[in-house]
């Protein structure tokens, strides 16, 4: 089938506002978990999770970290200007070095109260830190289609603008949790292995995972990784076109080492598990990165984009994923990195071959998102069955709620 001709409105299911989680439970592996696996579904809690996973398995953990991205800032007239930085401008070569700048950035942003703010006028916002106030600024720099590009400037100018954010900022829950940011949102809208500050949402999958349950996942040699990728707003965006044909796929940073890449080949012929949407999205871009290494004339990390369609259009189907994974690494030898940084636009939906994944471990998503799409490329039509069963089951859904390990029918192809 082609994945252009899909219908959105095939993938809806409706959600109650109540199932909906509006706080996280007091304890993060109590979730609840379903599991599906053969086409039956049982039940379990994230607390016991090591038991329904094969040992040998390697789990693939997004160790993003989300950065306080809502800025207020108070007209002298009283009125509120909100400002969501959603990512860097495309000046910069990554995240990490633009939340490094000092001084002033660029960002793209998301403005609340956009008509408030009228041509020219510059919002200042002072911040106590210790014993000195930090005063920032926010100038109007453009408009674009879907985001406003503004220039956010502060004193002293020695500090960094991950810093500023995080005495000027706010973390910014999802939309749907339809309440205030407490106290308690910093720590558990974050996973307790978040490493790498960059993303504007959290890597949902991994919030109930603990200390506890690694121990547990140790003692019965499941091993873990971990990637990289920057969570953007775009993960929340329904598909507002009746075919896929008309949806952006949004892009995102991912950031991957040699020695993930290199355990990838090695346990090829175990399962693979990503934790999340965003870990599954990495590694299988890693795929088709290492396709673009065998098939065209990579020079730089900018090269090796992979944009929404690319899966579908390439000619990979007898490329096996140690070789694809292999070459990757050979190129990164060449070019004398460590890490990839690229940017991915990888869609993932029905009639994907999935290259390296085997189960997911996931959240309950939103109707046409393309979240819900990715699961219905893993697990087929049963995607209606899993959700049927959650939603009469008392499971709560969404970025605090509770979640599923699906087993999908895909093994990775080792080749010759």
């Amino acid at each position: 089938m082609d994945p252009k001709k899909i219908s959105i409105l095939d993938f809806t299911y409706h959600l109650p506002e109540e199932k909906i989680a509006k706080h996280p439970l007091p304890e993060r592996d109590a979730s609840k978990l379903l599991i599906y696996n053969r086409k039956a579904i049982s039940e379990g809690i994230y607390r016991n999770i090591a038991s329904y996973i094969p040992a040998n398995s390697v789990l693939i953990f997004n160790n993003t970290k989300v950065v306080e991205a809502r800025l207020i800032f108070q007209k002298p007239t009283g009125g509120q200007i909100e400002i969501f930085c959603i990512e860097p401008d495309d000046l910069y070569s990554d995240i990490s070095s633009a939340l490094r700048q000092q001084e002033k950035v660029l960002w793209k942003c998301l403005i609340g109260g956009a008509s408030k703010w009228k041509p020219g006028q510059i919002l200042e916002k002072k911040i106590r830190r210790d014993t000195e106030d930090v005063i920032m600024h926010a100038s109007f720099v453009k408009k674009q289609d879907d985001y406003f590009l503004i220039e956010l400037s502060w004193q002293p100018q020695k500090l960094c603008f991950a810093e500023i954010l995080h005495f000027a900022g706010i973390i910014p829950l999802p939309p749907y949790i339809k309440r205030k940011t407490e106290i308690s949102d910093s720590e558990r809208y974050q996973t307790v292995y978040a490493k790498n500050e960059g993303s504007v949402a959290a890597p949902t999958a991994g919030l109930h995972f603990t200390d506890h349950i690694f121990q547990i996942l140790t003692e019965k040699h499941i091993l873990k990784d971990e990637v990289t990728l920057h969570v953007g707003a775009g993960t929340f965006m329904p598909v507002k076109s009746e075919l896929l044909a008309g949806h952006h796929m949004h892009s995102e940073f991912i950031e991957v080492g040699r020695s993930t890449i290199e355990s990838l080949i090695q346990h090829c012929n175990n399962y693979i598990i990503p934790i999340g949407t965003t870990s599954l999205r990495t590694i299988e871009s890693l795929y088709w990165m290492g396709v673009k290494t065998m098939l065209h004339s990579v020079t730089s990390l900018e090269n090796l984009t992979i944009h929404q369609w690319d899966a579908y259009t390439s000619n990979a189907e007898h490329i096996a994923a140690t070789k694809a994974l292999q070459s990757l690494l050979d190129w990164m030898e060449k070019n004398n990195l460590k890490k990839i940084i690229a940017r991915t636009q990888l869609l993932i939906v029905p009639g994907y071959e999935f290259k390296i994944t085997n189960a997911l471990v996931t959240n309950f998503h939103q109707p046409q998102s393309t979240l819900l799409l990715l699961v219905a490329a893993l697990i087929g039509d049963d995607w209606r069955k899993v959700y049927d069963y959650a939603l009469h089951h008392a499971f709560r859904f969404l970025s605090y709620g509770d979640g599923c390990l699906l087993f999908g029918n895909y093994k990775c192809e080792t080749g010759n």
